[in-house]
């Protein structure tokens, strides 16, 4: 049993290490700059599964609480988490569990199952840091769906259809692992 929980622990380890590498690269187009953190953030929650993948996000999220620099950027601090970006960065986690979540459900990891999957996940992240972004730069959430959410959606299909072809590849391996 020991074992199987410091599996667990490493692989959540090296996925909130994978969300902080991902969240470098970035091209910024605007207040929210595009990354590939989602990436990790799905794949996590299509390999590890819902508490697992969660958990992962949740270790990214409070490294970067605690000042290391793992958001875009090389940024890190309460006060990112606080700032227009902060929703996006809390919808990780939650992004991570609802996916596994509904993956869980479904059992098997088709390429249906995985996009249907990955779309709750968009629309949790797109739901809270849109949100937040609206509350805290005094935009309408209209106007906020236009900086933060359209000018995106070309790039998420693209990660999208990214993240099912690791998972439906990868999947099998990690469950080796785990079960190792």
């Amino acid at each position: 049993m020991k074992n199987s929980k410091t599996k667990e622990i490493t692989l959540c380890a090296l996925f909130a290490s994978l969300t902080a590498i991902l969240s470098q690269i970035i091209i910024p187009i605007g207040p929210v700059p595009v990354n590939f953190a989602h990436l990790s953030t799905f794949l996590a929650a299509g390999l590890l599964g819902s508490r697992l993948g969660a958990l992962s996000q949740l270790t990214f999220v409070l490294m970067g609480a605690a000042g290391l620099p793992v958001f875009s950027g090389f940024n890190g601090g309460l006060t990112r988490i606080a700032g227009p970006t902060g929703g996006y960065i809390i919808g990780y986690v939650v992004s991570a569990y609802v996916t596994g979540w509904v993956l869980e459900r479904f059992g098997k990891r088709t390429v249906k199952t995985l996009a249907i999957s990955i779309l709750a996940g968009w629309l949790v992240t797109y739901t809270f840091g849109t949100l937040w972004f609206s509350y805290i730069t005094h935009t309408s959430f209209t106007a906020a769906l236009s900086l933060c959410v359209i000018p995106f959606l070309p790039g998420d299909l693209l990660k999208t259809c990214i993240t099912i072809v690791l998972v439906r590849r990868l999947y099998s391996v990690i469950q080796r692992i785990l079960q190792w």
